[in-house]
């Protein structure tokens, strides 16, 4: 998301009540620090802005931070009933046959097991095969390194879901 002046959708944004701002900003990231710290640092000049401020929020999260803002993210390859976001970002294992859902379900289970959280991975673009390899990539990793890439990935969702925001047409 590149800009430099507001637009009409970050200018809706930038007016909305407080309450509806926080609403559409826990929807994007169950953080209710990042949320926060977002709705707290308006108004924002430009889009580039909003995002810099995600980022800022995002690497300054503690451990509890990330695991309520992963908490508000399904499985991979079981997106959220009725949420049109959700199906959206998964829309790579959708078209997957039955032997990769199977094992996208086996390595999350393995992964969540390993973790205690689920495996999260910015999908937007992705297909099937590239998240089974990234989990099985991924689970080699020590916790720690793990909670970093987690924090990387979530920064990315949520500047795909904040362009959603300041994009839409209302």
């Amino acid at each position: 998301m590149t800009s430099t002046s507001a637009s009409p959708g970050l200018a809706r944004f930038n007016a909305l009540e407080e309450h509806a701002a926080y609403a559409a900003l826990h929807e994007a990231c169950a953080s209710v620090t990042w949320a926060k710290r977002l709705l707290a640092a308006r108004p924002y000049a430009t889009a580039d802005d909003l995002c810099a401020a995600s980022d800022a929020a995002m690497a300054e999260l503690t451990t509890a931070d990330l695991e309520e803002a992963m908490a508000g993210h399904p499985p991979i390859g079981r997106p959220k009933e009725g949420d049109p976001t959700s199906a959206r970002e998964q829309a790579g294992m959708s078209g997957a046959g039955a032997d990769l859902k199977a094992e996208m379900l086996e390595l999350n289970l393995a992964y969540q097991d390993r973790f205690g959280h689920v495996f999260l991975i910015c999908a937007t673009g992705r297909t099937g095969e590239q998240m089974r390899d990234a989990v099985k990539e991924r689970i080699g990793n020590s916790p720690e390194q793990e909670r970093e890439i987690v924090r990387t990935e979530l920064g990315k969702i949520n500047r795909i879901r904040l362009a959603r925001i300041v994009d839409e047409d209302v």
